[in-house]
């Protein structure tokens, strides 16, 4: 399966090679020695979609290269890295919210807070968030800004569109429960750490955050708006009409116009 989805990867980048941003996967044990050879510029760390679980892995792979290849059009040269963590059954929570920190850790090493940029669809909207909130706990500075598709953000799944948008949705057509139950490992869902919805998100960096009409994380997105904004966050919300969870998969007006719509949140940190 690994070997597959490396070969998969391999292949979605080859389209980034005109670019002028850098696009790699990085596990906490090749970190540091990457870091090293790097200590300035912008980079942006992506917690790429999986569910959460490692039968989802392969298919999750190309969603970090679309989110770089936003930025191709720019002038802007950046870093790019997508954090390789543990994923369940062989390691439930709290593996890959650990990889995910120690890679964070890592990027501050190399990189001044305010030109890093977290970025996180679906699980790993869940794993971005929860990440900054374990930093800060432990006394980390926060970065520049915090980007959050379709975010997995309760795994209680206790938003209203869970219900409504069953079926609706054509990418994710029911709720989740089960693999969220397999990445907890038996811890209680409704921790912070594991449903960051719930918890104390003062001091946050600007965050943006994007859902569609037709997605089952509907709830969970506008509900986290609302939590940030309580928690005097500066944050937008972006809802896209008839959109199911994750887009249109590119190529549409829709997915488009979304892209530039990070690309003018992200660029307003590097800039």
């Amino acid at each position: 399966m690994k070997a597959a989805a490396d070969a998969h990867y391999a292949a979605a980048i080859k389209g980034l090679a005109a670019s002028r941003s850098r696009l790699s996967r990085r596990s906490p044990s090749n970190m540091q020695r990457s870091m090293s050879r790097r200590r300035t510029g912008n980079l942006m760390l992506v917690a790429h979609s999986s569910t959460c679980t490692a039968a989802h892995w392969c298919s999750a792979v190309e969603r970090p290269v679309a989110s770089v290849r936003a930025f191709g059009r720019t002038s802007m040269s950046f870093d790019a890295n997508g954090v390789d963590y543990r994923m369940p059954p062989e390691h439930p929570y709290p593996a890959a919210l650990d990889d995910c920190l120690a890679t964070y850790r890592h990027v501050l090493n190399g990189h001044s807070p305010d030109k890093v940029v977290i970025l996180g669809r679906s699980a790993g909207g869940n794993l971005a968030t929860a990440m900054l909130l374990r930093a800060r706990d432990e006394g980390m500075p926060m970065p520049g800004r915090l980007v959050l598709l379709s975010p997995q953000v309760d795994l209680t799944e206790s938003g209203d569109s869970f219900q409504t948008n069953q079926m609706i949705d054509l990418v994710l057509p029911r709720p989740l429960r089960s693999n969220n139950l397999l990445y907890a490992g038996g811890a209680d869902l409704s921790n912070p750490y594991l449903s960051p919805l719930f918890g104390d998100l003062r001091g946050f960096p600007p965050t943006f955050l994007q859902t569609g009409t037709r997605d089952l994380f509907l709830s969970n997105t506008v509900r986290m708006h609302r939590t940030l904004r309580k928690a005097g966050v500066e944050t937008e919300l972006h809802v896209f009409e008839a959109m199911p969870h994750g887009g249109f998969m590119g190529g549409t007006p829709e997915d488009q116009e979304l892209e530039a719509e990070i690309r003018r949140f992200v660029m307003a940190s590097w800039n």
